[in-house]
């Protein structure tokens, strides 16, 4: 999957900090843009995949998963 997410960033003063607009809790900062960006992707990585084995845990046995496009 392919998916695009948006990326909020701001300098501030030495730090960069940045979030990611659809994923709440997904916010870094780093002394670079560069490296904000790279933290910024794995951690939405890592939230996205928690998420997914959060839901799959809390469902149980017996679904099914439908790919949804907005």
């Amino acid at each position: 999957m392919n998916t695009e997410f948006t990326a909020i960033i701001k300098q501030a003063g030495e730090w960069w900090i940045g979030w990611i607009e659809e994923i709440p809790g997904v916010n870094c900062q780093e002394r670079t843009r560069e490296d904000l960006i790279e933290t910024l992707r794995l951690t939405l990585k890592e939230a996205l995949e928690f998420n997914r084995q959060d839901a799959i845990a809390a469902v149980g046995s017996g679904y099914t998963e439908e790919k949804i496009a907005v």
